[in-house]
């Protein structure tokens, strides 16, 4: 079915005021780089400007398949969602363009990244590990909500 179909179950699209909204109270997402053989998917806690970026923190190893991928990828995707009950759940979906952040602008983006989220070994990580910021660009979006009642509460 489609969006416009699964309007008559209570699934609405959110406006560019509520997908603004709604990435700036989420700390989670997955994004999804492309591969030969299919899309690679990682889920990353990310920073929102407010208007139409993102950013991200990797920890990099010796060898950093994200970092690989997210430098050659012309364009990706990220998936940004909450789920508080079957009937009661926003997804927000991306497309944009990812570019690293040069370390001199790092300070610029202090207060964006600061809201990120991440796991407790992941900051532990970072402090002794290299690290590089990515800038997502977003070039469109869409987002769906289903915030009905379950079946005989209405």
């Amino acid at each position: 079915m489609t969006v416009d179909e699964l309007g008559a179950y209570g699934l609405e699209q959110l406006t560019d005021d509520e997908i603004n909204a709604f990435l700036a109270n989420q700390r989670m997402g997955v994004l999804g780089l492309p591969t030969g053989n299919g899309p690679y998917m990682l889920p990353l806690s990310f920073g929102f400007d407010g208007e139409s970026r993102l950013y991200f923190t990797y920890v990099l190893g010796g060898e950093s398949r994200k970092a690989d991928l997210s430098e050659r990828a012309e364009h990706a995707t990220f998936l940004a969602y909450s789920a508080e009950s079957p009937y009661n759940w926003e997804s927000v979906s991306l497309t944009g363009r990812l570019e690293e952040v040069p370390e001199s602008e790092w300070d610029e983006i202090d207060g964006v990244l600061a809201d990120a989220w991440r796991p407790g070994l992941i900051e532990e990580a970072a402090a002794s590990a290299d690290v590089a910021v990515y800038r997502f660009l977003v070039e469109a979006w869409s987002g769906v909500k289903h915030t009905g009642l379950p079946p005989g509460f209405d």
